[in-house]
């Protein structure tokens, strides 16, 4: 059974890979009949005249100006949604904006840090899991998949964070979703599989699979399942522990931050 969206969070910016995140906003909005919230943040430099420095700057009023006719024409056909400017451009000030929006949102969309020329503070995925409350669902800047969540891999530790991002996918994932429940089991731990009997009674198809790794070899075994199996999501709890005694908690994300080539929906 779908668990509909009602509030959906876009964040958006200036780079070719915001029109992507924003495309993946208006179907899933469209597909629920959900409000959507185009939230336009990035850096930006005051306009100076002589000493005296004036916000915003002329680059930062006209991309702010082309995000919004593109949000009107992408959301043309939307029911509810709304365009807004942060109107801020340094990098506590961008992620206050974005973490404020996001704590009123059923899904927030963000994008896979850039390797270079970062629009936005690096570390802005993470900093939105950690302090909004609310589901992330980060789109790597290499593509999104055609279609979103019918081959999902479900990360499983029993920790709070993979609970919620078990539940928390159930707004995300369509009706027709075929899931694999990854068993992520620290040495001698046993799993009764009753994940996927609470999946399976929501509706979702779901089957099991065990993984025995630690550390960031699991992260790698993560991706490597994903890239195996053909999936299009993968559904984990952010700074959840993995096994990882030697190392802070969140390397792990931090590892599939950096490393994902397929949409993460995180959960803390």
């Amino acid at each position: 059974m779908h668990v509909q969206l009602r509030d959906i969070l876009v964040h958006l910016d200036s780079s070719p890979q915001s029109a992507e995140r924003l495309a993946l906003a208006v179907e899933l909005a469209a597909r629920d009949g959900a409000r959507l919230v185009g939230l336009f943040a990035r850096h930006g430099t005051p306009r100076r005249v002589g000493v005296v420095a004036i916000w915003p700057g002329e680059e930062y009023t006209q991309a702010a100006q082309l995000s919004r006719q593109h949000f009107a024409a992408a959301t043309e056909k939307l029911a509810q949604a709304e365009w807004r400017d942060a109107n801020r451009g340094g990098d506590g000030e961008i992620i206050d904006s974005v973490v404020r929006a996001a704590q009123l949102a059923d899904l927030v969309i963000l994008g896979q840090t850039l390797p270079e020329g970062h629009l936005v503070p690096a570390d802005l995925p993470e900093q939105v899991m950690l302090n909004s409350g609310r589901p992330v669902l980060v789109v790597p800047y290499t593509g999104c998949p055609a279609s979103l969540g019918h081959r999902p891999i479900i990360a499983w530790n029993a920790s709070k964070e993979s609970a919620r991002a078990a539940s928390d996918a159930l707004h995300v994932l369509p009706a027709d979703a075929e899931a694999l429940v990854l068993l992520v089991l620290a040495d001698g731990q046993e799993e009764d599989g009753e994940i996927v009997a609470h999946l399976r009674r929501h509706g979702l198809k779901a089957q099991t699979e065990n993984a025995h790794a630690g550390g960031i070899g699991l992260m790698d075994l993560l991706l490597n399942r994903v890239t195996d199996l053909g999936a299009d999501l993968l559904v984990m709890g952010g700074h959840a522990q993995y096994s990882v005694p030697l190392r802070t908690r969140g390397s792990g994300t931090r590892h599939i931050l950096a490393h994902m080539t397929v949409p993460v929906l995180f959960s803390c």
